[in-house]
């Protein structure tokens, strides 16, 4: 499902406009992309939880060429899926 779709579903179930649904939808996204951007971290309930987290500075090598070089530490996105979620998603 893209994010056309995503919009498209819940426009159906809230009888929402598209419009609505596709900016309310855009605004979510982007407080949570602000938060976890400030080094805070977003829990949902029954869904998950969006994070950050610190990847040190390490060495890598270029495949081709063989040579050593440095990767430098970089911020990264973490996503832990809750149990509720887990469990949905397990079911048989």
């Amino acid at each position: 499902m893209n994010k056309q779709e995503l919009i498209n579903a819940v426009a159906d179930q809230t009888g929402a406009t598209k419009a609505q649904t596709g900016e309310a939808l855009d605004i979510l996204l982007d407080v949570i992309r602000k938060t976890v951007s400030k080094g805070e971290a977003v829990q949902l309930i029954g869904f998950g939880s969006f994070g950050s987290g610190k990847r040190a500075a390490r060495q890598g090598r270029n495949p081709k060429t063989g040579e050593t070089l440095r990767i430098p530490a970089a911020k990264t996105v973490k996503f832990t899926a809750g149990k509720a979620f887990r469990d949905a998603v397990n079911k048989r």
